[in-house]
């Protein structure tokens, strides 16, 4: 009898490249330049549209002209459609649907095909953003992320996930897309502000806790000089954290999270909750600390972690510069009178696929996956994280009269 089911396995293979350089738009970097050339000799000159991140222009002023200075010395080999097209980033431009289709009128307007570049410039939501846009137009165009922050570089900009929020949700619309290269240009780093420096740290020590207690033990001996942002072990912390997160893609088994399971996202259901609920004014490093916490102390609450290793990676936590609360956990369901932040579980559950599938860590460098969480001690670990923020906070003085 003939099967009436035609089934072939299809094996893809991708090559996710990370590069990590210093002046990457400087005319003798060549970093830049020769990805493009490699990916167009077959078409000839590579067509490039930059998509610039407005942000950075605060600290890189003259940066739109420097990119055109870079693109006119390697015109050889690279062809730049037109001046970088500037756009709003951090996490409000993924709440801005119209972006996207300004994207997509300028890959139309400059005729861009599947073998052109999008070279795109900025923070992670500006890279969500981006990597979407170019995801979707001609069912794919070549996307080079160039991360300029610590949270984008060591983290989410050398992922391959990409989207923007919708029905107040994050990243309820993207795709899985590797992208063609990322280009990790360090300088960027000095002149971000002090705490968006500060986020990528948070990711740091997450993808140690979960699979490098090497990497964990290496974070808390220079926490101090982490603390101070010191160039040396900041580097270091980002490098090593990329090289984790793409080791894990590469290696995990479900790069594209066909599954429930999500590993690298240790400490996320709170976060991705406390955002929204702060109107995005919780950044996302800042509502990752706090998420990592409340886990920790959950975990202590149940049996799966001993209160010793979750003070010490809280004291790591804290110790480079993390406030671990939130005055935006007051908040309550006015349905239920519960802490609005419980949401956070079901919008993760079906975000997963359907299935509950929470990232805990028993130990320092190992993690387990649950599927439940009970709610009583999630809310008794929102109080223990009140409590330990009452108790570090800073005492009123009051100044005798004389």
């Amino acid at each position: 009898m003939v099967s009436p089911v035609i089934q072939r396995p299809i094996h893809l293979t991708h090559q996710h490249r990370v590069a990590f350089t210093h002046g990457a738009f400087e005319p003798a970097n060549h970093t830049l330049r020769d990805l493009i050339a490699e990916g167009a000799e077959l078409d000839g000159r590579g067509r490039v549209l930059v998509l610039l991140d407005e942000g950075l222009l605060a600290g890189n002023p003259r940066l739109p002209e420097k990119i055109g200075r870079y693109f006119d010395r390697h015109g050889d080999a690279v062809q730049s459609v037109s001046a970088p097209v500037i756009l709003p980033g951090g996490e409000g431009c993924k709440n801005d649907w119209p972006l996207v289709e300004t994207i997509w009128r300028a890959i139309d307007f400059h005729k861009l095909c599947r073998h052109s570049h999008i070279v795109a410039v900025g923070g992670g939501a500006f890279l969500d953003l981006a990597g979407f846009a170019a995801a979707t137009a001609h069912r794919g165009i070549r996307l080079i992320r160039m991360p300029t922050t610590t949270l984008s570089q060591g983290d989410g900009g050398v992922g391959v996930k990409n989207g923007v929020n919708f029905f107040g949700k994050k990243n309820w619309v993207g795709t899985f897309a590797v992208p063609f290269a990322v280009v990790n240009d360090l300088d960027f780093l000095k002149s971000l502000p002090a705490a968006a420096c500060r986020d990528g740290l948070i990711e740091a020590i997450k993808v140690a806790l979960i699979r490098d207690r090497a990497f964990f033990e290496y974070l808390e001996s220079r926490a101090a000089e982490l603390s101070r942002l010191e160039t040396e072990p900041l580097e270091r912390a980002i490098r090593r954290s990329a090289e984790l997160h793409v080791e894990h893609i590469a290696t995990g088994g479900d790069p594209f999270e066909l599954g429930s399971a999500r590993p690298l996202d240790f400490g996320h259901w709170a976060a991705h909750k406390l955002e929204p609920l702060s109107a995005f004014a919780v950044s996302h490093g800042a509502a990752v600390a706090i998420g990592m916490a409340l886990d920790l102390l959950y975990s202590v609450r149940v049996g799966l972690l001993n209160r010793a290793t979750a003070e010490r990676v809280i004291a790591l936590i804290e110790g480079v510069g993390f406030r671990l609360w939130s005055d935006f956990l007051d908040k309550n369901d006015p349905a239920t009178g519960l802490p609005a932040v419980l949401a956070g579980l079901e919008e993760f559950r079906e975000h997963l696929g359907g299935r509950l599938t929470i990232t805990l860590v028993p130990e320092i460098g190992r993690k387990i996956e649950v599927h439940e969480m009970d709610r009583d001690a999630v809310i008794g670990a929102l109080a223990d994280l009140r409590a330990r923020a009452e108790a570090s906070a800073p005492r009123a003085t009051t100044t005798p009269s004389r």
